[in-house]
C-alpha cells in the first residue's frame, strides 16, 4: 500500500515509518520543514510538505493514498484546547478526502481520556464528556463523526506514556522537573496508575491495524504495561538522580507540577486484552520501568 503518515519526523511516527517500509509498503511522509524532509528522505520515505494546520495539504496527502496514519499533534499544552480543535479539523479533513472509498484511516487518541471505570479501561470504552472532559476528547468525537459518514476509520488510543529512547513526552518531562526542584514527587501516596507501551511495540500495533480488515469506527487500545503505580516512576527516577522521591498534596502539588499535575495525578490503567486477540499483537520491547531504569532516559 502508499500509505500517508502525517507526523512522520515525530517520536511514533518515526519508528512507524520503517516498520512500514520494513513489511513492503510505500510510505509518503508530512514534513514541514527542510531537516524533516532530509530525515524522512534518508529512511527512504518519500516527503509531502504540509502542516498538520494546513488541511488542504492533508487533503492532498490523503487523497493520493491507499491508507493514513495520523500521528501529527500540536503539543501545545499551555494551549492545549486550541490544540485539539487543530486536530478535529485534521481529522474532518482526512475523512473527507477518503469518503467514499474503503481506504483505511488510522488517527491517535489517548487512553487517559477514558471515564474511571473502577478497573482497567477497555476498547468498548467512551471518553469521558461533559465540560470537564479533557479537550483531547475532540479527536475522537471527530472520528465519530468522520465513521457517521462511512469512512473506515480506526482509533487507536496510546497510554500516558510512549517510552523508548529519543523519548521527549512524559516521563522526561518527570526527570527534568526532578532535575530541577531537587525532588522526584508524586501525589498523594503516589498509588494512581499509568499504563504505557514502547514505542516500537506502537509501530508495529499501526502496521497491523492498517493491514486488517477493520470495521469503521474501531477502537484499538496501545497499551503493554496495564497500571504501573505513578509513586514507582517518581521512585525510579530519584533513584537514577540520587534525589529524594517525595509525596506532594494539594496546593503543593499544584505548584511543584505546574500544567503536568492533571497528568501526573491520572489514575487510568487500561487493557489491550481484546486488541491483542483481534490483531495477534504482542508487545515485546522493555516495560516503563525497565526502559526508564535503562540507557535510554540516564545514558549507560
Amino acid at each position: 500500500m502508499r500509505i500517508f503518515v502525517t507526523g512522520a519526523t515525530g517520536f511514533v511516527g518515526s519508528a512507524i515509518v520503517p516498520e512500514l517500509l520494513a513489511a513492503g509498503h510505500e510510505v509518503v511522509g508530512l514534513v514541514r520543514s527542510d531537516a524533516g524532509a532530509s530525515s524522512l528522505t534518508a529512511t527512504g520515505a518519500q516527503v509531502h510538505r504540509g502542516s498538520v494546520e494546513d488541511v488542504d495539504s492533508l487533503a492532498r496527502g490523503a487523497a493520493g493514498a491507499d491508507a493514513v496514519i495520523h500521528t501529527a499533534f500540536v503539543h501545545d499544552f499551555a494551549n492545549i484546547k486550541a490544540s485539539c480543535e487543530i486536530d478535529r479539523r485534521a481529522i474532518e479533513a482526512l475523512g473527507a478526502a477518503l469518503a467514499g472509498s474503503r481506504r483505511p484511516l488510522l488517527i491517535t487518541s489517548g487512553t487517559g481520556l477514558l471515564a474511571p471505570a473502577g478497573r482497567a479501561g477497555v476498547e468498548s470504552d467512551l471518553p469521558a464528556s461533559g465540560p470537564d472532559a479533557f479537550p483531547r476528547v475532540a479527536s475522537e468525537e471527530a472520528a465519530a463523526a468522520v465513521a457517521a459518514k462511512g469512512v473506515r476509520i480506526a482509533v487507536v488510543r496510546l497510554p500516558p506514556s510512549v517510552h523508548g529512547a529519543g523519548d521527549h513526552g512524559f516521563v522526561p518531562s518527570l526527570i527534568e522537573r526532578a532535575r530541577k526542584t531537587g525532588v522526584s514527587a508524586y501525589i498523594d501516596d503516589g498509588a494512581n496508575r499509568w499504563p504505557a507501551v514502547h514505542r516500537l511495540d506502537a509501530a508495529r500495533l499501526y502496521r497491523l491495524i492498517v493491514e486488517s480488515d477493520f470495521a469503521p469506527g474501531t477502537r484499538f487500545h496501545g497499551v503493554a504495561d496495564e497500571a504501573v503505580r505513578f509513586r514507582e516512576i517518581a521512585e525510579t527516577i530519584a533513584r537514577r538522580l540520587q534525589v529524594p522521591a517525595a509525596s506532594k498534596s494539594g496546593e503543593d502539588a499544584r505548584r511543584h507540577f505546574e500544567w503536568f499535575a492533571h497528568f501526573a495525578g491520572l489514575d487510568s490503567p487500561a487493557s489491550s486484552a481484546l486488541t491483542q486477540e483481534r490483531l495477534g499483537w504482542r508487545p515485546t520491547q522493555p516495560g516503563l520501568l525497565a526502559d526508564l531504569d535503562g540507557p535510554a532516559y540516564f545514558g549507560a
